[in-house]
């Protein structure tokens, strides 16, 4: 804020005089009397005295630093407004810039101008070579800006050519009128604001103006504004929720304005302002990123409720520069941190902090400024229409909701592998073997076996696997310390390690030579070991924590098995329900409850509801089968039982029958004619052999034929039947070929068979 000049003092009464009081004070050093300072001049003041001369400088004051007005107006209370004046075309075109990632496309459009002077020079037609060149050139340009790196699209963002916020809104409006002053001191050039027309809607219009040359830049304080730049918009805020005018902001800014007059002048304080107000406003705001926007001083005018950004832009907590800085303590590092710190356009899409990206020609926003200013017109437009429709309190909400949602979490969500894997990990406290004290360790696996007990007992979900394999790994390194103290005391420590080294050695080399003698030497080691391990000092130890050892592998086992079948347990009841809770299995259920209830329990009842049983058991057997598993109803348990002890009664009478002397014989000749036979038997041989079988095969028969044997052979058929049937086809039988028993026939030709082998 410039300060006013004040008038000198000057003494009334006898004192008065035309001169003022400050011009009246004389140097006593100098020897001049009665003469005003203003009359010496400021260049030098000199007098000779004694023959020396004394020669006096003014100090240069210090000029009031940028941006703020160095020679401010004592009429004008904000200082000289000279960057009032009109947003003009520029007199000369802006020098073409080209990024270093750019550099091989100037190549292919240097060859292009080449290929075209020679042409024009020579007389020759080049055209198919120019439109090769050409159609080289526009398919290297769309390969480069599809896929541009994170600190290539920051560097289009600052391209010194890239439209300013003045030059998007004169091509998207009808009519434009600037509004200046924050109504305190001063106005800031950095933040333009002013009312617009499009399509004959009103809106207000503020953003951040960059400069279009170095000029235009140092008045404009490159797009950097002052706390007077927030207070403008601010203002401008409230004049558009009065007159109910949308308002439309464009974001294009490195950051606020940084210095000492900013801080004292209250920065931090303009910003936080801006960004409560802009929650409270009852109209709709849009928000469009046009450049970058950088930290706090574009959040400060982008409190929307919807945020679009240019398909090349970038919005940043912290400048990639800064953040390499930080964190890697070099700003080369920028690229690096301009990918970790998702900074643009289709990054903040995707984690809905940006609500649309706005699409730019090839070639960045630059190449064809007029086309970018329609796409964001269109947007402007669309987005509006969707606005306008709500009444203020949704409006109100739809914009505080945008906010809420941003950096939202949720509990219980399993972390993803890939963002793992970049996580710090947790730092355990490492325990060196052999410092645990040996009662302590007694105690701790005595625990942990009763909680294995306990568990595997019953039916807990939850199973100590994790601290059984920690337990386990602690036993083992135990164990090898042990070991290698074993060894010390024995004096093969050096023997082992040299064994260790050579065994290396062969493991890289094919010498069956070496690989023998080295498994003899680690044989005569080994037993060397365990003969004398039991004069070892800690022999004790050593054998302790080795059975310690062994019980917690078993008691893993147990808690591995334990765990499979709780597992399968709750997997089998969870697969029942679900088949109980089948809305067509429900239906039937109910409709059986209505009948029993009404008309109680009759034959037919009966049978409806063998049938839903049977049509359960039909479909948790499918479900059991998808698991693995093989299912057999109860009732054929007892039945098999009943039929093997059949079979082993009348194995029995065969043997019994055999062994008697008639079959006997029968059995010995047939064998005698079979070997007489050969692997080619005769016509003649074959009928003998066939005869004594039939005679063999009709005693067996003769033998199991009587009474008793028959009776059992039909009571257990019976049962049979009767306990396969209500699982059985739609007539409520089973095949019975499922569950027969052997026939008498099929029986005594096996025992033939075999007897006469």
């Amino acid at each position: 804020m410039a300060l006013t000049p004040q008038p000198p003092v000057t003494f009334t009464g006898n004192l008065a005089s035309k001169h003022s009081a400050s011009d009246l004070l004389q140097s006593s050093s100098n020897g001049v009397c009665g003469v005003p300072l203003r009359a010496l001049g400021r260049a030098k003041v000199g007098a000779q005295r004694r023959n020396f001369t004394v020669s006096a400088k003014l100090r240069k004051v210090k000029k009031h630093e940028y941006p703020w007005p160095e020679d401010p107006d004592p009429n004008v209370r904000g200082g000289v407004l000279s960057h009032l004046s009109p947003f003009k075309p520029l007199k000369e075109k802006p020098k073409p810039v080209t990024l270093d990632f750019e550099k091989p496309l100037m190549d292919l459009q240097k060859k292009i101008i080449d290929v075209q002077k020679m042409a024009n020079d020579t007389g020759l037609d080049f055209s198919d070579q120019i439109i090769s060149l050409e159609n080289k050139y526009q398919q290297a340009l769309k390969d480069l800006y599809t896929h541009l790196t994170p600190i290539q699209r920051v560097n289009i963002a600052r391209h010194p050519n890239r439209p300013t916020f003045l030059d998007h809104v004169f091509n998207i409006t009808e009519t434009f009128v600037e509004l200046h002053g924050d109504r305190a001191g001063y106005d800031d050039p950095a933040v333009v604001t002013g009312l617009g027309t499009i399509n004959g809607r009103s809106y207000m219009f503020m953003g951040h103006q960059k400069g279009r040359n170095t000029k235009e830049n140092i008045q404009r304080n490159f797009g950097m504004p002052t706390p007077h730049g927030y207070r403008k918009a601010m203002r401008m805020m409230y004049y558009a929720d009065h007159h109910g005018f949308p308002i439309v902001t464009f974001i294009d800014t490195p950051g606020a304005y940084a210095d000492l007059k900013s801080e004292e002048l209250g920065q931090g304080e303009a910003i936080a302002h801006n960004l409560r107000t802009m929650f409270g406003l009852k109209v709709p705001i849009i928000s469009i990123v046009i450049g970058e926007g950088g930290s706090g001083g574009a959040l400060a005018i982008g409190c929307a409720n919807k945020l679009f950004m240019l398909e090349n832009s970038v919005f940043y907590v912290a400048s990639p520069e800064a953040c390499a800085a930080i964190l890697w303590k070099t700003a080369k590092a920028s690229p690096k941190a301009a990918e970790k710190l998702k900074i643009t356009a289709k990054e903040l899409c995707k984690l809905q902090i940006a609500d649309g990206v706005i699409p730019e020609p090839l070639g960045g926003a630059h190449a064809d400024p007029h086309w970018t200013s329609q796409q964001i017109k269109s947007a402007i437009v669309d987005a509006m229409d969707e606005l306008v429709k709500m009444d203020k309190p949704e409006l109100l909400k739809h914009r505080n909701l945008k906010f809420r949602k941003i950096g939202g979490f949720q509990e219980g969500i399993p972390i993803d592998p890939k963002k793992k894997v970049n996580m710090k990990k947790k730092e355990t406290e490492i325990i060196q073997p052999g410092k645990t004290p040996d009662a302590e360790l007694k105690v701790e696996v005595e625990k942990l076996k009763q909680q294995v007990l306990k568990a595997s007992e019953s039916s807990v979900k939850k199973r100590p696997a994790s601290s059984l394999n920690e337990m386990i790994q602690k036993l083992k390194r135990e164990v090898d310390y042990e070991f290698s103290q074993a060894a010390k005391a024995m004096g093969l420590e050096e023997k082992i390690v040299m064994v260790r080294e050579e065994f290396a050695k062969a493991r890289n080399s094919n010498d069956q030579r070496l690989n023998s003698g080295l498994q003899e030497r680690i044989d005569k080691l080994k037993e060397e070991f365990h003969k004398n391990i039991s004069a070892a000092p800690n022999y004790m130890n050593l054998k302790q924590k080795l059975d310690m050892l062994n019980e917690m592998s078993k008691a893993q086992i147990v808690s591995q098995k334990g765990s499979k079948a709780g597992e399968l347990k709750q997997e089998i009841n969870k697969r029942f329900q679900e088949v109980m809770n089948r809305p067509e299995i429900k239906q039937k259920f109910e409709t059986l409850k209505t009948e029993i209830e009404t008309s109680g329990i009759s034959e037919e009842t009966r049978e409806k509801m063998l049938h839903l049983k049977d049509e359960i058991d039909l479909e948790f057997t499918c479900v059991l089968k998808t698991l693995g598993l093989h299912v057999e109803p109860p009732t054929f348990v007892d039945v098999q039982s009943k039929v093997d002890e059949f079979n082993r009664e009348i194995n029995d009478i065969m043997e019994g029958v055999i062994n008697s002397s008639d079959l006997k014989n029968k059995i010995e000749l047939l064998k005698i004619e079979v070997t007489k036979a050969g692997k080619t038997p005769n016509a003649e041989a074959k009928a003998k052999i066939q005869a004594l079988e039939q005679q063999i095969k009709r005693s067996l028969a003769d033998a199991i034929s009587f009474s008793e044997l028959k009776e059992k052979h039909e009571k257990l058929k019976a049962e049979i039947s009767e306990a396969v049937q209500p699982s059985g086809g739609s007539n409520g039988s089973l095949k019975y070929d499922d569950y027969k028993l052997k026939s008498d026939e099929a029986k005594v030709e096996s025992q033939a068979k075999v007897s006469s082998n």
